[in-house]
């Protein structure tokens, strides 16, 4: 990471202070784990707390629609109904619904049932029945800053077996989160991921990860579950990505409709889930953005 700014000229971060007493130190030491050969982030993913707080705007939405589908997700409710709520009520709130013709996609929103991994498509044709687990993925930009988020939900009589898959995902989650801290490494979270969905007896896909997010949809890093402790990218302040595994209860193979190159599928056919949130790396560890 080569710096090439004065210690008394105005700070690369927007902040108007002198480089010296704002970013320096902060440079000096991804410097020194650059220098270790570790991969380190650059300055254009690192959000300031003008950024931060805009983006904590976006995310408020993003958790409002989350939070009206979780009141009323139902037995018999088509999925083209809730990339109907998610629409309305993004617009209505004056944002904009992310997945919306992102790179082709034509749907408001990602509803992912049973064996679908990820990227399932709204649809009048799918009701959701007594049994099913469905993962709703929702993502907003607001005056061009992004928030992203997703949740489990369960309808009506659902296996034990599916139960657990769904509650062990979210743990593995919520064990990747305890290892967010400024100058870790983002394998110290993917590993914790990756252990508890093994030891539960799962597999973790592979091809897909989180992503960095804030000022794009999907920025650097990509975010592995399949990873060690004390490699990926180094975690430093400022930095903001998602936690979002996807666990199989099955095989780990994955395998992508061809008919729209888009909706992901298990290749056993057996249930997958995901939780998803949106974490800032603080100076003092982690604060959940969108969830």
């Amino acid at each position: 990471m080569a710096i090439k700014i004065g210690r008394n000229d105005p700070c690369w971060c927007g902040s108007g202070r002198k480089y010296k007493v704002c970013h320096q130190n902060f440079d000096d030491k991804i410097q020194h784990f650059a220098n270790l050969g570790h991969i380190v982030p650059e300055h254009d993913i690192i959000k300031n707390a003008e950024d931060i707080e805009k983006i904590k705007e976006s995310a408020k939405i993003n958790i409002a629609v989350l939070d009206y589908i979780e009141e009323n997700i139902h037995e018999g409710m088509k999925t083209s109904e809730i990339d109907k709520i998610v629409y309305d009520m993004t617009t209505d709130m004056g944002g904009i619904p992310a997945p919306l013709n992102y790179e082709g996609y034509p749907y408001s929103v990602c509803t992912s049932v049973n064996d679908q991994v990820c990227h399932g498509f709204p649809s009048d044709k799918v009701i959701l029945k007594s049994g099913d687990i469905i993962n709703v993925d929702c993502s907003t930009i607001l005056d061009g800053y992004f928030s992203d988020s997703s949740r489990m939900f369960c309808i009506g009589d659902v296996s034990e077996e599916k139960r657990r898959l769904v509650r062990v995902t979210k743990e593995a989650m919520e064990l990747g989160l305890e290892e967010v801290k400024p100058w870790g490494f983002l394998g110290d979270m993917g590993q914790a991921v990756h252990d508890h969905a093994y030891a539960n007896g799962y597999t973790v896909v592979r091809e897909i990860g989180g992503h960095g997010v804030g000022f794009e949809f999907h920025e650097e890093p990509w975010v592995s579950y399949n990873s060690v402790r004390g490699q990926e990218m180094l975690m430093v302040p400022g930095m903001i990505f998602t936690i979002e595994p996807m666990i199989n209860m099955g095989k780990v193979d994955i395998y992508t409709d061809p008919k729209n190159d888009w909706e992901v599928y298990t290749k056993d056919h057996k249930p997958s889930a995901q939780w998803e949130i949106m974490v800032l790396v603080t100076e003092e560890g982690h604060e959940v953005l969108s969830w």
